[in-house]
């Protein structure tokens, strides 16, 4: 399914609080469904249904478990009921609020499975596309679109929350958060900013250059002249509670007279492909120099650090030869900056390599890996094939 483009999607915002208190919902059914009655009749073509908290490490445990299936359908046959077929029906998925090893006690294997459990209840309840909310890690955003896509081909669409930097609160530059997102299939990302519209247009024309899936935006009061993000690549516009009923009435009307054919995609240039780590945003040559191949000892921290300080050629290259390698690499792959070429010649290992890596590493060619097995890598995990 191809999403209708452009789009305004409401109700677009942490509905987490719903579900931290279990006695809520019962009492407030009619109260949810008048609003997301509301957000259809203000002419959005998609409402999300508030299950963002809808994991099992943000819900409320109910006889030791969490009802992680049965929250997420009942909110998903509300809205649905609500909207009474007429739009479509988006399932948020939002953060876990856990901190993953070696700062935390989660792996990011428990993530996966904690957002595969979300995404399987949100297609069996039959949403038409998902929608990732404000406020996630690269570490969630990646999780959650690696368990939409074990449960679901439908759409997901990205949203991320910036500083005037670009900068999300756990420090990611929004550019990268692009780059992986895109690589790993997502359909369309966006942004909010709390800094202002000119702010939130200066990130956004930052994205522009590199992203080959449309934009989005965080509607609300303070948003740049609606035909300038048409022009800088923007065609989803989200709704949430900063924005009224009426206010997503005006902007559905705009969106009908807004000329979204005056967007011209950039030419985008072979040579320069952009990688990311999990913070920053980098960009390789395909006769990039990788410098000597860094092996998983355990001194993989200190020489990580001294490959980035002393030999700033711009990427590192790091072998994954066994699989202890993994553990170690998972361990420390936090403090790589630079853009990464994982290399191995196991492709079970090259896999787990790209599946803890929390950023988009690049094949540089070399090895004896099968060109079937890399272009399934590319698709699942955006790994850039030189």
């Amino acid at each position: 399914m191809d999403i209708p483009l452009p789009l305004l999607i409401g109700g677009a915002e942490d509905g987490g609080t719903i579900g931290r208190e279990s006695t809520w919902l019962p009492g407030h059914r009619e109260k949810l469904s008048l609003i997301q009655r509301t957000w259809a009749a203000a002419g959005c073509g998609a409402v999300a249904a508030p299950t963002f908290g809808g994991n099992r490490f943000r819900l409320p445990q109910r006889d030791g478990e969490e009802d992680v299936r049965g929250y997420n359908r009942i909110l998903v046959d509300l809205t649905r009921r609500a909207v009474g077929g007429k739009v479509l029906v988006a399932g948020g998925m939002g953060p876990a609020g856990q901190e993953l090893e070696p700062f935390g006690d989660v792996t990011f294997e428990e993530l996966v499975t904690a957002y595969a459990e979300q995404a399987a209840a949100l297609e069996e309840a039959g949403v038409d596309l998902f929608l990732l909310g404000e406020g996630m890690t690269m570490a969630e955003e990646r999780a959650a679109l690696l368990a939409v896509r074990q449960a679901s081909s439908k759409p997901v669409v990205v949203l991320a929350r910036c500083d005037e930097e670009g900068r999300t609160e756990s420090g990611t530059d929004v550019l990268a958060s692009l780059i992986v997102m895109q690589g790993m299939g997502a359909a369309a990302f966006g942004l909010s900013c709390a800094e202002g519209e000119d702010a939130l247009l200066e990130q956004l024309q930052r994205l522009t250059p590199y992203a080959s899936i449309p934009l989005a935006v965080v509607a609300g009061g303070d948003m740049p002249p609606l035909q300038t993000l048409a022009e800088s690549g923007v065609k989803i516009f989200a709704c949430g509670g900063a924005m009224s009923g009426d206010g997503a009435t005006a902007l559905g009307r705009a969106l009908e007279e807004a000329d979204f054919s005056r967007f011209v995609p950039p030419e985008h240039d072979p040579d320069v492909i952009p990688c990311a780590s999990e913070k920053e945003a980098r960009f390789i040559t395909p006769d990039v120099d990788v410098g000597e191949t860094i092996e998983c000892t355990p001194d993989l921290m200190e020489e990580i650090l001294e490959a980035e300080e002393l030999c700033p050629q711009g990427a590192l290259k790091i072998a994954i030869l066994e699989e202890d390698d993994v553990a170690v690499f998972a361990e420390n792959q936090y403090a790589i900056r630079d853009a990464l070429c994982l290399w191995s010649d196991v492709p079970e290992l090259l896999e787990q390599a790209l599946r803890v890596y929390q950023g988009r590493a690049f094949w540089d060619g070399t090895g004896d890996l099968e060109p079937e097995f890399l272009a399934e890598m590319a698709k699942k995990y955006g790994l850039v094939l030189l």
